[in-house]
């Protein structure tokens, strides 16, 4: 759950009164179906606006960015490592700070997408095996998702570390980080 600050709470009490402004003009209706119609679309819109407003709003007062970010593959436990600082930026508290990082081989990341670029393995089954289809295809592109601060106050700052496990066949990748406050 997002950390909820006093924009929410501003954002929560304008669309509680239009709902009661809603729900006050559907009983004012004389026509009974013209009511149910008017109250349901009332609750709906209401209900609507109101998780739509806490994504917007978080979008808004919530800012985090790192800092110091390297990475570090530990090949004898074919493991990848990124850390870093992640600091808030923002003037309200956040609940959860995460990242995503991709990893993409090499033929995606330079555009270059011929047939050497990608994987082949060259075992002696797979050599009979590459004719009828049994050949397992190699994901080129890994997508990570990691949780790596928790109620953050502003201005704080905290350093993160995670680890993954780094395919073995990539040869050369680039790596995109994506930083979501929430």
């Amino acid at each position: 759950m997002t950390a909820l600050n006093y924009v929410h709470y501003i954002t929560f009490f304008v669309i509680f009164l239009l709902f009661v402004v809603g729900v006050y003009k559907s009983f004012k209706q004389k026509k009974a179906s013209l009511k149910t119609s008017m109250l349901f679309t009332t609750v709906l819109v209401s209900v609507f606006l109101a998780i739509f407003s806490v994504f917007v709003v978080d979008k808004y007062t919530k800012s985090a960015k790192l800092y110091k970010v390297k990475n570090k593959r530990l090949l004898s436990i074919e493991k990848i490592v990124y850390s870093g600082v992640v600091k808030n930026t923002g003037s309200f508290p956040i609940g959860k700070v995460t990242i995503e990082i991709k990893l993409v081989n090499r033929g995606h990341a330079t555009g270059n997408v011929k047939g050497g670029s990608f994987y082949k393995s060259t075992g002696f089954f797979e050599f009979f095996n590459d004719g009828l289809g049994f050949e397992r295809d190699k994901p080129q592109t890994i997508i990570k998702k990691f949780v790596i601060a928790k109620d953050m106050k502003p201005g704080k700052a905290e350093s993160f570390r995670v680890y993954f496990e780094y395919p073995p066949y990539f040869t050369s990748t680039a790596d995109y980080i994506k930083l979501e406050a929430h």
